[in-house]
C-alpha cells in the first residue's frame, strides 16, 4: 500500500483529494494548521514539516493543497505582511513540502507529487495579485522540478482550477464569485471531487509519461 500526504487537507481540494486516494488504496495522511486533519502541521515552518515527514514517512505521494487566497484589493494597496503571507503560505510551503519527502522517493525511485496551482496562476486575476504571483510561481516550480527529476522515477505535475466550491471561496463576495463563472463556458463552478479525480490519476501508475506538466481544470475557461 502507497502513502500519501496532503496539505491542507482539512477541508475542500485537500479533504476531497484525500478521500479519493483512500478510495483508490493509498494510506493518506492529512496535515493542515486547521481542525479536522490527522495532524497539524505548518508547511510554512520546515522544521515541522521535517520532523513530521521523519516520523511518519516515507511517503509515496504528495499532494500540495494547502493555500490562502491573500488580499482581494488593488495593488496598490495590498499590506507587504499580507503578500509575504500568501507567498509564504502557497509557494514556499510547497518548497518545504516538496524537498521534504523528495529524498525518500528518489531512493525508492519512485514517486509523484501533484502541486495545487490556479487558473489566476496562468491568466492573472485582477485585484489577487499576490495569490496570482503565487501559483504562477507554483507553475514554473513545477515545471523545473519535473523536467530535472524527468528520469528518477518522480514525476511532479500540478493542476490549475478555476473556480471550485470550497470552504476557502465561500467568503467570496457574491458580485465577484458571479464575475468569476461568467467566465467560466460552462457556467458553474466545479466540485472538489471533479479535482480529485484528477489529482488520483497523477498520483497513480496510470500517469506514467506526464511531468512538468500543468493539467486544466477550469470548464473551458483556459486560454492556454
Amino acid at each position: 500500500m502507497r502513502k500519501a500526504l496532503v496539505t491542507g487537507g482539512a477541508s475542500g481540494l485537500g479533504a476531497a483529494c484525500a478521500l479519493r486516494l483512500r478510495d483508490a488504496g493509498h494510506s493518506v495522511t492529512t496535515i493542515d494548521r486547521a481542525e479536522g486533519a490527522d495532524a497539524s502541521v505548518d508547511v510554512t515552518r520546515r522544521a515541522e514539516i521535517e520532523a513530521f515527514v521523519a516520523e511518519h514517512g516515507p511517503f509515496d505521494v504528495l499532494v500540495n493543497s494547502a493555500g490562502v487566497v491573500g488580499p482581494n484589493t488593488d495593488f496598490v494597496d495590498v499590506p507587504t505582511d499580507a503578500w509575504e503571507r500568501t507567498i509564504e503560505v502557497n509557494l514556499t510551503g510547497t518548497f518545504h513540502t516538496c524537498q521534504a519527502v523528495l529524498p525518500r522517493m528518489l531512493e525508492r525511485g519512485w514517486g509523484r507529487i501533484v502541486n495545487i496551482a490556479s487558473i489566476a496562476g496562468m491568466e492573472g486575476n485582477p485585484r489577487l495579485t499576490a495569490y496570482s504571483a503565487s501559483k504562477a510561481a507554483v507553475i514554473g516550480l513545477t515545471k523545473a522540478l519535473g523536467k530535472e527529476l524527468a528520469t528518477s522515477g518522480v514525476l511532479v505535475n500540478a493542476i490549475a482550477p478555476a473556480v471550485i466550491e470550497t470552504p476557502m471561496n465561500a467568503t467570496t463576495h457574491p458580485d465577484v464569485l458571479a464575475t468569476l463563472v461568467e467566465k467560466i463556458p460552462m457556467k458553474r463552478l466545479g466540485r472538489a471531487e471533479e479535482v480529485a479525480e484528477l489529482v488520483s490519476w497523477l498520483a497513480s501508475d496510470a500517469c506514467s509519461f506526464s511531468t512538468g506538466a500543468v493539467y486544466d481544470i477550469s470548464g473551458g475557461r483556459a486560454s492556454y
